[in-house]
């Protein structure tokens, strides 16, 4: 079998899917929404010591719901959760979301599940009094959304540092020769490093596409015990960190599929960042299925090769965030270009 990114190489090569993205300079910081045109089936899997999270209990296999209207991954810490309440305003505000029965006069409840990343202590302008920015920004982002998007200092990843190199938003796909499309999306704000040593070779490099992120091959591939390079281990902001990310396929899933397909993405996180899942972390993998491909083999191997490549194309993803990243406004931001 064979497979090549989309002609995107975007997880909106996913159909059925769109993202949207904004940010703030000022306060360096922002939201990104994944926008399903139909609810979709979600999972997620939570790894991180230190999660932030939105309707992720509603998730499980065996709650009332199976679908969800949109997934928001934001910067600002706990604050930026707020970003759920302006992707389900809008959604609200359009008639999508759960509900029983159309009666007049009940609206329906959207169904956003989000993740957040520490960018607090990045030098952004935070004094934002009872009027955090992140409501607004989800509003913008989703208003924004379509099928293109800007990778790096952007959406969620804006404010964010992957080790000592400046993190951001990345994205890719894969496409099977039999048609199955997975793409990924995450926001790089680890506190592990995302390449080898001192130099700049990326973990993922064994997964890379086309010099997708540099193309500088398996050169200084290689880790000594205890030696965690460029991570934040060395740095005073080494509790400001968390990895988000969202997942998603054609493939028609189940909710219990797609939550082995988010255990198994994760391993995207672990090929691409080291160290990673620590007790500082809040790393989050969602998956989303937009079930446009029946699943015509439901077999644990089917299952097994699309969690295989979520894994791949997610660290191909966390690679292009921080390839594309770019130093903030004014700032000395140490970025993967130099």
């Amino acid at each position: 079998m064979s497979a090549r990114p989309g002609p995107r190489n975007l997880i909106t090569d996913v159909p059925g899917l769109a993202v949207g993205q904004a940010q703030d300079e000022r306060v360096r910081t922002g939201v990104t929404v994944i926008l399903p045109d139909q609810a979709a089936v979600c999972a997620c899997d939570v790894r991180g010591g230190g999660p932030g999270t939105r309707e992720t209990d509603a998730l499980t296999a065996d709650t009332l719901v199976d679908a969800v209207d949109a997934v928001v991954l934001s910067g600002g810490s706990s604050w930026g959760l707020a970003a759920g309440d302006g992707a389900a305003a809008w959604l609200g505000a359009r008639g999508r979301g759960f509900a029983f029965a159309n009666r007049p006069g009940v609206p329906p409840s959207p169904m956003v599940p989000a993740a957040i990343l520490y960018d607090l202590s990045n030098g952004g302008d935070k004094a934002w009094g009872e009027d955090p920015p992140y409501r607004a920004l989800a509003m913008q982002a989703i208003n924004a959304a379509g099928p293109d998007f800007a990778l790096g200092t952007a959406g969620a990843g804006y404010g964010a540092m992957a080790g000592m190199l400046k993190g951001g938003t990345g994205s890719a796909s894969i496409v099977t020769d039999d048609g199955i499309t997975v793409g990924a999306i995450v926001a790089v704000n680890s506190f592990g490093s995302v390449v080898a040593g001192d130099g700049r070779t990326f973990w993922a490099t064994p997964y890379e596409i086309d010099g997708e992120f540099g193309g500088l091959g398996p050169a200084g591939l290689t880790a000594a015990p205890d030696d965690w390079g460029q991570s934040r281990l060395t740095m005073a902001l080494a509790r400001a960190n968390t990895t988000i990310a969202c997942v998603a396929t054609d493939a028609a899933l189940t909710p219990a599929q797609a939550r082995r397909i988010a255990i198994m993405a994760q391993d995207g996180l672990a090929r691409s960042i080291r160290p990673v899942h620590a007790p500082t972390d809040g790393d989050v993998v969602f998956v989303l299925s937009t079930a446009r491909r029946p699943l015509l083999d439901p077999s644990p191997l089917t299952l097994a090769r699309i969690g295989g490549l979520a894994a791949d194309t997610l660290a191909r993803a966390v690679a292009r965030g921080v390839y594309e990243a770019t130093p903030w406004p004014g700032s000395d931001a140490v970025c993967w270009r130099r």
